[in-house]
């Protein structure tokens, strides 16, 4: 699964080990990271579920490190860049231009709301002027339910009008497929539109879209690549519908600390229950209640105790 198939690519906003510190845990990151690559899925490091912005860009950086001493490949990466500061941004995205990486995925500048079109044109504009990279791929970051700053359709058509070879694409996590399915209608000839979960993969793909980019690749990774990979074939609606079961479970829960904790059961490894505040874990009766329900899907993370 390479960046630039362009269709039944599934990557995971991979989420974020802490130690007792409240510090990432750059190893057990990195052997997260290995298994999901193992399950053909790929590394959209420092996203929402990532607690990307509980994170400092020292500690991203340093955590980006770590997989390049692994001798992850750049074209498994698509690191989260955006955030509020241009200057922020531009050095994270430099650092990934600078460890092999060309694929990034850029929030809006998400702090002040009701911003103009305008203004969030300036701000793209810069980071990509400034970031001076001729290789770098900009894959836009749509989450108005938690950014409450749309990317809209008229400033898509603007940056790819401006930036042609840059803006490569964007993830869609409005939850509304028919902005998913306006999306490719209007820029899936020569962009790459992912859709935010797994619910609409199987649509996503019929429709010309490349695939999605979810928070349950974190912890159900090769079932989603499986459908990316074979949605053509006559048993795809069968298995669009066992991954949304799944991932109803998940989202019966807040959704940060329900994977963390599942990763933590499956792996069998507490550590990876801790999050950074103002995030908190699962109370006991929410860990047995997520625990019952996967069990009755038959739901397991196979060889993760082992690898990781």
């Amino acid at each position: 699964m390479d960046a630039g198939t362009r269709t039944g690519q599934v990557w995971s906003p991979v989420i974020t080990p802490f130690n007792e510190r409240l510090e990432p845990d750059a190893r057990r990151f990195a052997a997260h990271c290995q298994w999901l690559i193992d399950q053909d899925v790929g590394l959209a490091i420092f996203g929402t579920n990532s607690e990307a912005n509980s994170l400092t860009v020292q500690e991203k950086c340093r955590l980006l490190d770590a997989l390049v001493e692994k001798g992850v490949s750049g074209e498994r990466l698509m690191p989260g860049v955006g955030s509020c500061s241009i200057g922020d941004t531009v050095a994270l995205t430099q650092h990934v231009v600078k460890s092999g990486g060309t694929n990034v995925l850029m929030l809006p500048p998400f702090y002040y709301k009701g911003v103009s079109e305008e203004g969030l044109f300036r701000y793209f504009s810069e980071v990509i002027e400034r970031a001076g990279a001729s290789n770098l791929r900009v894959y836009l970051y749509h989450i108005p339910p938690v950014s409450q700053v749309p990317i809209t359709l008229a400033l898509v058509e603007r940056l790819k009008k401006r930036y042609s070879t840059t803006i490569a694409g964007l993830k869609d996590s409005s939850g509304e497929w028919e902005n998913t399915a306006s999306l490719i209608d209007a820029f899936g000839d020569d962009m790459d539109i992912y859709a935010g979960s797994e619910n609409f993969l199987l649509q996503t793909l019929r429709a010309g879209g490349a695939g999605c980019i979810s928070a349950t690749a974190n912890v159900n990774p090769a079932p989603i690549a499986a459908l990316a990979r074979h949605f053509q074939k006559e048993d795809a609606g069968s298995r669009q519908q066992v991954l949304s079961q799944v991932r109803r479970v998940f989202e019966g829960f807040p959704m940060i600390p329900a994977l963390k904790a599942a990763t933590a059961h499956y792996g069998s490894d507490d550590t990876w229950s801790r999050l950074r505040p103002p995030l908190v874990e699962l109370s006991e009766q929410q860990r047995n209640e997520l625990y019952q329900a996967l069990d009755e899907l038959n739901f397991s993370m196979p060889d993760y105790a082992t690898s990781v």
